[in-house]
This record gives structure tokens, sequence and C-alpha cells, in this order.
């Protein structure tokens, strides 16, 4: 090979990765805005735990609807047009905000929620196994650590940019409110319901942008329907993506891991609020929990696979989740706060380490294998409620602090499963050597 060949190559590799950054901090901004949309919208639409953390799962479940139709989108489309598809998608989720704000009705709220997360499920079928399979297996985990870095370097902005719109003066605001009734405290609550409209139509407008950026890019195609020799020979006798239990154990394990995740990015605002900590002081909680895992991300990049494999990170993280929500459950206040916020930390790798052990090996069972992980990001849709609901049915007897504390416990049982995933789930029924 040439020096001038070399260097096309090289350059024809870094494209792609820019441009599937760039969509990692979009598909982020638009993901973290939920857990400064769940204490906004409580207050505007006036509604208990559980109908907040609704905020959560209208947005989440769109990965379970859409497992099925986003493989059919990347067989039609392929990768690249099936991103652009899905980020217009995202823009018409984004547009429905305004009438849900106009009106400040909740079910037009979660349409809205639905659709978003529905366009970003296309979104995401495409670009993780695109950036997972675009270079060398062990490196997999580094590659989605730099793109875990703006996604989640996006999530520390989304939170503070909508904050600082719609939570603007929000303790004085529910002051004032708790003074009003009638026709002038709906008149407060609608006014608050305008201030999501501005944002939401920036947010249109650059998902529409992208999106034809990205159709006219030179992002090239990827054949996951060819197997080398190898794979191929592994794969001879499976006819089904249910041939592979270690991808079906991995879903399970992405379910529980999202699910931890937005319960910690998501929750930790209203917890603040729990312990008597000013919303205006609380909302910039969650950005310390994404904060926590842009480090945990660029410790992947550093240490992974150079010091430790991928899989073992796996198994270290999870650990590190159960000691961390030990000690939420345990410390005072402030001390618990920054637990949550830790748990950050313990996340960071789950994402970028499961998806390459869970893909691995399946050939041309890639695209499908994809979309069922992606179908497991439904967990997030499962587990915020189930926390609003154990506080919602504790705070009587214990109080809204210890309620909204001690149900951090549902988070144990998550960490243990993902541990069993890292340490011997992912080798089911296939002879694999650690990545």
């Amino acid at each position: 090979m040439t020096a001038g060949t070399n260097h096309e190559t090289k350059k024809s590799a870094i494209s792609p990765v820019i441009i599937i950054s760039v969509l990692f901090f979009i598909f982020g901004f638009v993901t973290w805005l939920n857990s400064a949309l769940i204490p906004y919208l409580r207050i505007a639409c006036q509604l208990n735990n559980l109908e907040a953390y609704l905020i959560a799962s209208a947005f989440y479940i769109a990965y379970l609807v859409m497992a099925k139709p986003s493989a059919w989108v990347l067989k039609l489309f392929g990768f690249k047009n099936a991103m652009a598809v899905g980020l217009l998608i995202m823009a018409a989720g984004a547009l429905i905000f305004i009438p849900a704000a106009l009106t400040r009705t909740y079910p037009i709220f979660l349409l809205g929620q639905f659709v978003q997360g529905s366009g970003l499920a296309i979104l995401q079928s495409a670009s993780n196994p695109y950036i997972t399979i675009l270079g060398p297996p062990e490196k997999a985990v580094k590659r989605i650590s730099i793109m875990g870095i703006f996604n989640k370097g996006a999530g520390v902005l989304a939170p503070i940019a909508l904050g600082l719109v719609v939570l603007k003066n929000i303790d004085a605001f529910n002051a004032k409110l708790a003074t009003l009734s009638g026709a002038e405290r709906i008149a407060q609550l609608n006014e608050l319901a305008s201030r999501v409209i501005l944002p939401y139509v920036l947010i249109v407008i650059a998902l529409v942008i992208l999106a034809v950026l990205i159709y006219f890019s030179g992002l090239p195609e990827i054949d996951t329907d060819h197997e080398d020799e190898a794979v191929a020979a592994a794969n001879s006798g499976k006819n089904s993506i249910l041939d592979f239990p270690h991808l079906i154990i991995g879903v399970f394990a992405l379910f529980f891991y999202v699910g931890a995740e937005v319960i910690a990015g998501d929750s930790i605002i209203n917890y603040g609020v729990a312990h008597h900590i000013p919303l205006s002081l609380a909302k910039f909680f969650a950005s310390g929990t994404l904060i926590c895992m842009v480090i945990g991300y660029i410790a992947g990049i550093l240490f992974i696979p150079k010091y430790i494999s991928q899989q073992k990170a796996l198994v270290y993280s999870a650990v590190l989740g159960v000691l961390l929500t030990i000690l939420a459950l345990f410390t005072p206040k402030y001390v618990s706060v920054a637990c949550i916020a830790l748990l950050g930390l313990a996340n960071s790798l789950m994402w970028p380490a499961i998806w390459p052990l869970a893909l691995s090996g399946l050939g041309r069972f890639t695209k499908i294998g994809a979309s069922m992980l992606v179908m497991g990001i439904a967990g997030a849709a499962v587990f915020p409620p189930l926390y609003g609901v154990l506080i919602d049915a504790t705070k009587s007897t214990l109080g809204p602090e210890m309620a909204a504390q001690i149900s951090y416990w549902i988070l144990i049982p998550i960490y243990l499963f993902i541990w069993y995933f890292a340490a011997a789930g992912y080798k089911k029924g296939k002879h694999i050597i650690a990545v």
C-alpha cells in the first residue's frame, strides 16, 4: 500500500466518525431534555410522581414498539438513509410540542415524546451498530466511548439549557402559584407551558437541517450481510436470532442498564427537591450525573483495551453501581444525591461494552440483532415509573424524603443482572475470548 493510499484510507475512516459524533450529540441533547421536562411538566400540568415519570416512559416505550419497524427501515434504506429518516421523525415529534404547549394538554406532550422516541429508535438502530463494526472489534468500546462523550456532553448542556428557559425563577413561580386559584392560576400555568415552544422550534430546525446533511453526505454503507469465513462457519447451523443466547441475555442487560441510567439522570432533580433543596439549585444535578458519565467515557478511551478488556470494565462498572446504590440508600441528603450523580460513572461504560459483547459473532444477523438491542432501551420506559410508583406508595408512611431515597433499592437487582451478563452471560452458547 502506498503512502497516498494509506492517507486516503485514514481520511475516509475519519469522516464517518465525525458525522456519527454529531448524530450522537444531537440525540443525546434531545434524550436528556427529559430530566428537565419531568419537573417542568410536573408543575405545568400538575402531575403526581407516576404521571411525571410517564414522560420518560412515552419516550422510551417507542424503542420497544419500533424494534421491528427499525429493522425494516434499515433493510429498506441502509444505514445512512435510515439515519436521515430517523432525524425527520424526531423533528415531527418535537413539532408536536407546540400544540401541546399552546393547549397545555399532557397527552399531546406524551405523543410528542413517543414520536421523538420512534425517530430516535431508528437512529439508534443505524448508528450504534455502524460505529460498532466500523473498525476492529476489540476497540469498539473506545469508538463508542468517543460517541458517548458527544452524547453525554450534549446531555450536560441539555437540562441546563432547557432549565434556564422553562424553569427560570421557578421557586418564586411555585410560591406565587400557591396563592392563586381559578382563572389566575390557570393563566399562570398556561404561561409556564408556553415557555417550551421556542426551544422546540429550534430543535425542529436543527433536526431537519441535519437530516438533509446526512442524506447528501458521503457516509459509506457497510455490508453486514457478508460474513468472513470464520463467522460463516460458526453460524452455519443457525437460522434464527434466537440461536444466539448471548445476544438475548445482552438485550436484557441493556434493558436493565438503560432503566438504571435514566433513573439516575431523570430522577435526581426531583430527588433533590424531595430533600428540600431549592429547584433553582437542583435543576443542575442531572448535568452532574452526565459529567460523571463523560469522565467514565474518557477513562474508557484511555484504558480500554490497552489496560483492561471491555468485558472486565463491564464487571467493575456493575459492582460500582451496586456499591454506590447502597451508599445512596443510607447516607444524608447531599451525600446521597452525590452518590446518585456518581452512578453516571458506574453507568458510563455499560452501553459501550454491552453492544460489542452482544453483537459479537452475529454476522448476517447483525441488523436484526441491533434492532433487538435497541428494543432493550424500552427499559427506560419501565423502571422510572416503577421508581415513581414506589415513592407514591411509601411517602404517606415514610415521608417524601425517605420515600424518594429508599425507592432507589430498585437499582440493586438491575446492576446484579448486568454483572451476570458481564461475568458469564456474554459467552452463553459460544466459545469466545473476552474482547
